[in-house]
């Protein structure tokens, strides 16, 4: 039996674990309360019950003897006409005051306390009646003359010792009645002492009970949320492996189990980016090899081969330099991230070698401000943008042109500017570009693979408030901005890489 209510109650929901809680302790007080409750109300209706008792006694416990004693009286002597049924006392019958006395006690009999002052108020009853028989000798006598000294004689010795008696028991019956009340009161202290005594141990046993139910249920609970958090921490480290088993039947279990569910999902999508890892790390790789354009290393071989026919070894040392240079930042040893230095140093190598073979059309500057170029970015990020201005905007312009590159600060983010005074683009062509670049149109991928790819990787390493801004003139030239976050320190970009 006590194991299968254990197991109802592992199988309860945690709501009702909770309920079943709280009801361990509610019931108990709530039946002490009513308890308390029964036991005060019959308390207060003895107690109203004597004190209204004593109230009606007390009401004839004076003024009976003296109104039927001075009723009788002045019957006797005369001042009233008794024997004259139109002058009869109205407000001072005799029989009047006894029978008002005899249905006072006669109701008080039923509901009178104890036993020993129900036979008092029979007592009282009984003189009453003779007290009736002894007025009513004496009023048959009024009715005839001469009787006056027996009428007399009967007051002092009937009416007025009867009268005593009755205002004696009445007296009696009010002490009795009292002292029930100190037998109440000394009941009830004992009662209260020991309803205090009940309540003392009946707390101390609910919170006992509620003690060990509470370090039950928070075992149950903490049991299993203790599991659930060192699943969390070892998921939080990598291990998308690990599986959590609850076997409550409740929330909890609930809980557990979509844990479960939830880093069995994790685990595919973080297979699942690996996979995007590598197809977008094979894209970079195109994309380096797109940069290494077969054409441009043909035709720097060629100048290179030129020059050194020429006997011109200055321009070939230079020109070899720079082709080395450019193509170690370029590779960078695989790293995704250099400094902004070796980004000015690696767009410096290409503009250098291209300074050779158009040399006619072609001038550059380049200025960075001091202060940003410890700062990181990822690599290939300004190389494709001046290319692009070579190719597509100096070359389709007669005469010398000009590509300028600048790189500054700006609160919490650096500004690139690749500016150049080419042949520019009319508005149709430049919102063509600008979608092809947002990724909002298909690529022909002949003009603005580059430039997409950059924007590209810098919203999936920065986010997508980062990035390119197109502007241009047909005519007069084109100026493509670039936005990046101010963010880690040279020393840091190891840990980017």
């Amino acid at each position: 039996m006590k194991k299968q209510i254990m197991e109802g109650f592992k199988k309860s929901t945690l709501r009702q674990k909770m309920n079943l809680l709280s009801w361990i302790g509610i019931i108990p007080l709530a039946v002490l309360m009513v308890y308390s409750l029964v036991l005060m109300t019959e308390h207060f209706k003895q107690y109203d019950q004597i004190v209204t008792n004593i109230t009606a006694a007390n009401a004839y416990n004076l003024s009976f003897k003296d109104k039927l004693d001075d009723t009788m009286y002045r019957i006797i002597i005369g001042s009233e006409n008794w024997s004259d049924s139109e002058e009869k006392l109205k407000d001072d019958d005799p029989y009047i005051q006894i029978q008002e006395v005899r249905e006072v006690f006669e109701s008080l009999y039923n509901i009178t306390t104890t036993e020993k002052n129900r036979k008092r108020i029979s007592g009282i009853c009984k003189t009453l009646n003779t007290l009736e028989d002894r007025v009513d000798e004496i009023l048959a006598n009024v009715q005839e003359s001469g009787h006056y000294d027996e009428n007399m004689e009967k007051l002092d010795m009937n009416i007025r010792i009867l009268t005593s008696l009755v205002q004696k028991e009445i007296q009696e019956y009010i002490y009795y009645e009292a002292a029930s009340l100190e037998i109440m009161r000394q009941q009830v202290s004992r009662e209260s002492n020991l309803t205090i005594q009940v309540s003392f141990l009946s707390f101390l046993i609910i919170i006992i009970i509620s003690g060990l139910m509470s370090r039950f249920l928070s075992g149950e609970i903490a049991k299993p949320i203790d599991e659930l958090c060192k699943s969390t921490s070892e998921v939080a480290k990598g291990n998308f492996t690990v599986q959590v088993h609850v076997e409550s039947g409740d929330e909890i279990e609930s809980l557990a189990d979509s844990f479960n569910s939830m880093v069995g999902e994790i685990s595919e999508l973080v297979e699942d980016i690996k996979i995007e890892q590598k197809n977008l790390r094979a894209t970079e790789l195109k994309l380096l090899q797109a940069q290494i354009n077969p054409h441009f290393l043909y035709n720097t071989l060629d100048t290179i081969i030129w020059l050194a026919e020429d006997n011109q070894k200055e321009q070939v040392t230079a020109m070899v330099s720079s082709l080395s240079d450019f193509f170690r930042t370029t590779l960078s040893k695989g790293k995704d991230y250099i400094t902004i230095q070796e980004e000015e140093s690696h767009i410096k190598s290409y503009l250098e070698i291209q300074q050779f073979r158009y040399r006619d059309i072609m001038s550059y500057d380049i200025q960075f401000e001091e202060d940003i170029l410890c700062y990181p970015i990822l690599k290939l990020t300004l190389q494709p943008i001046v290319e692009n201005a070579l190719y597509h905007g100096l070359k389709n312009k007669r005469g010398l042109g000009k590509i300028s590159v600048f790189g500054q600060k700006e609160e919490d983010k650096i500004r690139f500017t690749v500016k150049d005074d080419g042949i520019g683009m009319d508005n149709e062509t430049l919102e063509h570009l600008r979608r092809i670049v947002k990724g909002k149109e298909m690529n022909d991928l002949q003009k603005g693979f580059g430039m997409a790819n950059v924007q590209q990787r810098i919203e999936l390493n920065y986010g997508s408030e980062y990035g390119i801004q197109i502007d241009s003139v047909y005519g007069e030239g084109t100026t493509v901005t670039i936005i990046i976050p101010c963010i880690f320190k040279h020393e840091e970009i190891l840990t980017l890489s």
